[in-house]
C-alpha cells in the first residue's frame, strides 16, 4: 500500500465526470487499498478516485461504521427531507461550507470483490456518499455550499 497525492482545487480531473470501471482486478483492489491508506493518513471520511488523479467511478468511505469501497455507485433513492450540514474536502484544504444534503439515501454499487450491493444510509454516511458521489460527477462541495468559511485549525 502507498499514500497517494491528493489533487487540489484547480486540477482538471476534479471537474470531469469519471469513467465507469469495467473490470475489477488486482489493480483496482490495489488502488482501493492505496486510497484507504491515503484517506486515513489525511484524516478523511471519504476519498474519491478523481481526488488522487484517477477519473474512475470509485470512492471509499469510513464514516465510523467500517471501511467500504463503492465501485460504479448509483444513488437510487433520496429522502425528501433535507438538512444543512458542515462539510470540508481533502482537495480544498482550509475551507468548510454549509451544504444542503438529503438526510438519507440508498446507493447501489459493486464492492471490491465484484459483488453488487445495496446500502441504505443516513447521518454522516449518507452525507459522505453524496459528497463522494458528487466528486465522481465532477462537482465540488463548494459549488453546492450555501456558505463558505475558513476552517479553524484545531492544532
Amino acid at each position: 500500500m502507498a499514500k497517494l497525492n491528493i489533487e487540489l482545487i484547480g486540477s482538471p480531473v476534479l471537474k470531469q465526470v469519471a469513467t465507469p470501471i469495467t473490470k475489477i482486478d488486482k489493480s483496482i483492489r490495489d488502488l482501493i487499498d492505496d486510497m484507504k491508506e491515503t484517506m486515513y493518513a489525511d484524516n478523511g471520511v471519504g476519498l474519491a478516485a478523481p481526488q488522487i488523479g484517477k477519473s474512475l467511478r470509485l470512492f471509499v468511505i469510513d464514516a465510523g461504521g467500517g471501511f467500504e469501497a463503492y465501485i460504479n455507485p448509483v444513488i437510487t433513492e433520496k429522502s425528501a427531507e433535507m438538512t444543512d450540514l458542515s462539510e470540508g474536502c481533502l482537495s480544498i484544504p482550509g475551507v468548510v461550507g454549509i451544504v444542503e444534503r438529503h438526510c438519507a439515501v440508498t446507493v447501489e454499487y459493486t464492492n471490491r470483490w465484484g459483488k453488487r450491493k445495496v446500502k441504505k444510509a443516513d447521518g454522516l454516511l449518507a452525507q459522505a456518499i453524496q459528497h463522494e458521489n458528487d466528486h465522481i460527477d465532477g462537482i465540488l462541495f463548494i459549488e453546492r455550499a450555501k456558505t463558505l468559511y475558513e476552517a479553524k485549525d484545531e492544532g
